[in-house]
């Protein structure tokens, strides 16, 4: 059985030779017989790394953590070898990255049926899910820094499948320099980090931080730029806008998106964490972030009339709770919330891709009274949403309650945060549950039938992989005794959920007051619904005073720098046009030339004497 993991670092590589098969395809190269093969190939190379990491994940459960080195360059005093970690964690997030991609190739044969992009879309995929898997395995901040450059890049090209249409392409290009700034940010810190640390490697670094002692200034400042990558991967305040964004891309590419690709900053801050934890102030920072991003986003998300915005909104409300779980030294509660997280997003997103697919609309106010005409899909939000919030025994209810059990004694002020939260977030899809589900039919919403199997057959695994959930959880060990169950705190999450569905059920699936329900104060219902004009404060500070450098820097460089060379090539050209008179071969302008020269220079010369 060792000798079988030694093989683990070759399950990225199945996705990777899926992406490279599917080339002939994506130009056209193969014309006859259409890009489906494309797809099929890559769902094979899924399939196969999917039941190569259970394999794994039973040969690693309860072992050692073992690490195997991949030399590559060794020059002087730098060492670029390849560091992997095998264990039960790394391998179970492979498994769950390429069971959810399974998933969503299957779901994408459905819902991209009549698509001719099929060989890009799926060999994106197979990028996104050998990225995230060679990036579970990575024990290195360079190569982890690396990978996710890939990531990023992968995003930019998904979010613009559709390349056509202008607001794909902008959304995409924004989504791509969005995450750039963190991207640039973070690549100061792993620069700086080497010379201070002498390593790379996440298991190293974690011992040099335990004996490091650096100034209280250049540890902060490291932290700070570290902190930035997490931020922009995860779409925390004020690097959220890009997953708004990249919601122009196909709905099977948010799947991924939502549950597991913005899940990557969150992995990357947990692996960092004995490094910011040099800086307390980082971690106040970190914390301030996620709990500003959670607050803020869940209450966006109660005001938006996209769907997709909507659960995007909530998909960085959780990421800010898991910047909360890590700030505070919760790691092991941050990483069961993301796997909950994960899941529960992705059943939701399946849910609402369905409806959007044959509705043709993304607008919540448009639909309505669709529960008896798509009771599958009606049937899967609510799972969705349960799985998502603090309902037991579903498997977020089991990450908040580990998470507000260990703040109580040390910050009960970020439990209170938890509860709002998780108040809104269940508010939030009660409400978009009650809007496409309940009430009366709207003329976008009469000839809505419930999609075909390819879409229900993976939709319905993954609402039965939510359900079942607990009982893995409690297999593996990773639920807390009844005997050492903090009631207090679990009634309190309970009343949170049971508040904030039962308000938003008497608002949106009574019929008690009249739809679309608005706040009383226009003002602050459109502080919401744009997004605390997050977009309009970009615009007129950071773009506009971008904007402004570079037309400043435009007018120098045209009357300045370019005045400067054209002055030397005007007085070049005037001089030689002056000279050419005096070369005529007549010995008298020669004379006259040099008397001339004579006299000026006796001129200077008597000047400097008197």
């Amino acid at each position: 059985m060792d000798q079988f993991l030694q093989t683990v670092w070759l399950i990225p590589c199945y996705s990777f030779l899926g992406a490279i098969l599917t080339i002939p395809w994506s130009p056209g190269i193969i014309r006859r017989s259409g890009p489906r093969p494309a797809g099929y190939i890559n769902l094979l190379m899924t399939l196969c790394s999917f039941i190569h990491s259970l394999i794994a994940l039973q040969a690693t459960w309860n072992r050692p953590t073992e690490r195997i080195v991949l030399h590559w360059l060794q020059v002087a005093n730098l060492d670029l070898s390849l560091p992997l970690e095998i264990s039960s964690l790394t391998v179970g997030i492979i498994a769950l990255v390429t069971g959810l991609n399974l998933l969503t190739q299957i779901y994408a044969v459905g819902y991209m049926e009549m698509d001719w992009g099929w060989a890009r879309f799926y060999g994106l995929l197979a990028l996104f899910e050998g990225g995230m898997s060679a990036l579970a395995l990575c024990d290195s901040l360079f190569f982890s820094y690396i990978i996710l450059e890939i990531l990023t890049l992968g995003t930019y090209l998904l979010v613009g499948l559709w390349f056509s249409q202008p607001l794909v392409v902008t959304g995409a290009r924004d989504a791509f320099l969005t995450k750039r700034v963190a991207d640039l940010l973070l690549l100061m810190g792993v620069l700086a980090l080497y010379p201070l640390a002498g390593t790379w490697n996440f298991a190293e670094l974690a011992t040099w931080a335990q004996t490091a002692h650096l100034d209280p200034q250049i540890a902060t400042l490291l932290g700070l730029v570290l902190l930035a990558g997490p931020m922009g991967k995860c779409a925390q305040f004020p690097l959220h806008l890009w997953l708004d964004e990249a919601m122009e891309g196909p709905v099977p590419s948010t799947i991924l998106r939502n549950s597991v690709v913005v899940a990557t900053g969150a992995w990357l801050l947990v692996k960092l964490e004995p490094v910011l934890s040099l800086s307390p102030l980082v971690l106040e920072i970190a914390i301030l972030v996620g709990a500003v991003t959670a607050v803020g986003a869940s209450l966006i998300a109660i005001a938006q009339i996209d769907v997709k915005r909507t659960l995007s909104y909530t998909v960085s409300a959780y990421m800010g709770l898991v910047f909360i779980a890590v700030g505070t030294h919760h790691a092991e509660a941050g990483l069961l919330l993301v796997l909950s997280h994960a899941i529960a997003i992705s059943l939701l997103v399946m849910s609402i891709g369905g409806i959007i697919w044959n509705s043709i609309t993304q607008d919540i106010t448009q639909l309505g009274g669709l529960w008896s005409r798509r009771p599958i899909s009606g049937l899967a939000l609510i799972v969705g949403t349960l799985g998502l919030i603090a309902f037991p025994p579903f498997g977020s209810f089991w990450a908040l309650l580990k998470l507000a059990d260990g703040l109580w004694s040390t910050q009960p002020w970020l439990v209170g945060v938890l509860v709002v939260v998780n108040a809104l977030t269940a508010f939030s899809l009660t409400r978009v549950f009650g809007l496409i589900f309940a009430g009366k039919s709207n003329p976008m919403a009469e000839r809505s039938p419930e999609v075909h199997w390819p879409m229900i057959v993976p939709m319905m695994l993954l609402l039965g992989f939510t359900l079942h959930l607990p009982l893995v959880l409690q297999n593996f060990g990773l639920l807390p005794d009844w005997a050492s169950l903090n009631k207090d705190m679990s009634l309190l999450l309970i009343w949170s959920t049971i508040f904030g569905i039962s308000l938003s059920g008497i608002i949106y699936i009574g019929n008690a007051l009249a739809k679309p329900v608005k706040l009383p104060w226009q003002p602050l219902q459109d502080l919401f619904a744009y997004d605390f004009y997050t977009a309009k404060i970009y615009r007129f500070s950071i773009i506009l005073g971008v904007a402004s450098l570079s037309k400043i820097t435009a007018w120098f460089d045209k009357y300045i720098v370019d005045g400067a060379v054209n002055l030397v090539g005007f007085a070049t050209i005037f001089s030689g046009q002056a000279l050419k008179y005096n070369a005529s071969g007549q010995t008298q302008y020669y004379v006259t030339t040099i008397l001339l020269g004579v006299v000026i220079f006796l001129g200077l010369l008597a000047t400097s004497l008197l």
